[in-house]
């Protein structure tokens, strides 16, 4: 933890306070794995200032700072769910991602009370399986909103519920950005609020979560029923009669 309070820590996050953000925290965790914590941000709008895209984009420099490896997927040209073959290089390159991270941010814009179909249609994109592989489980996530109004949290509430059904560890932690067209600067860049903290403390205890169920992930995603359903196909497969 960098001392001199009151310093900046880096020239690219100016907000944070030098005495207090811990820049330790994979030497807090013996098993790291090998490689820094690989960390997928998805946003919700396609707007030119896209407020969710924003906030993301100071996600991905928090998280970089604390020694992760953070890629922002672009939806642009992303097709709706079933709208174009799984091969279309957009629905491709998505799941490529999903696949190499270890973690996620979740971060939507709330549109009519709730995510937005942009945010949607990326989640849906992701599928539960893949061959053998289920590509979000055992998978950390982190959700966060951005508002035009007072604050709220029905977008975040609902990607908990995705993140649940898609069997991801989402951290107990979350970002809600009220009346966020006033928390960024021209360039895009948060202003040092409240708010700004609080996504300062989700991707901390974000990539805490993602260090502490490393190489773990298999084992707590286990289950019984699964196991009972893999024996009794085997058996199966290994009595069925000599075709």
């Amino acid at each position: 933890m960098n001392k001199e309070k009151g310093v900046p820590l880096l020239p690219d996050l100016p907000n944070l306070d030098a005495g207090l953000v811990d820049l330790d925290i994979a030497s807090r965790f013996p098993a790291d794995g090998g490689h820094a914590p690989r960390i997928l941000l998805l946003y919700g709008s396609l707007r030119e200032r896209s407020f969710s895209r924003f906030a993301t984009e100071e996600a991905a420099r928090l998280l970089n700072a604390f020694g992760a490896e953070a890629r922002i997927f672009n939806p642009a040209g992303l097709p709706l769910a079933d709208g174009a073959p799984e091969d279309h290089p957009k629905v491709a390159e998505l799941r490529q991602q999903v696949q190499w991270s270890e973690g996620m941010v979740w971060c939507s814009p709330e549109r009519h009370g709730a995510m937005t179909g942009l945010m949607k249609t990326q989640i849906d994109w992701i599928p539960l399986t893949m061959g053998a592989v289920r590509p979000t489980q055992g998978k950390t996530l982190a959700v966060m909103q951005v508002s035009g109004g007072s604050q709220s949290f029905n977008a975040v509430n609902q990607m908990r519920v995705l993140g649940r059904w898609m069997r991801m560890f989402t951290i107990p932690n979350q970002s809600s950005v009220a009346k966020a067209f006033q928390e960024f600067d021209e360039a895009g860049r948060m202003k040092p609020s409240a708010y700004y903290d609080r996504i300062v403390d989700v991707m901390e205890e974000l990539v805490k979560f993602t260090l502490l169920t490393r190489g773990m992930a298999p084992y707590l995603v286990d289950r019984y029923s699964e196991r009972k359903e893999s024996a009794e196909a085997l058996s199966k497969r290994v009595n069925q009669r000599a075709i």
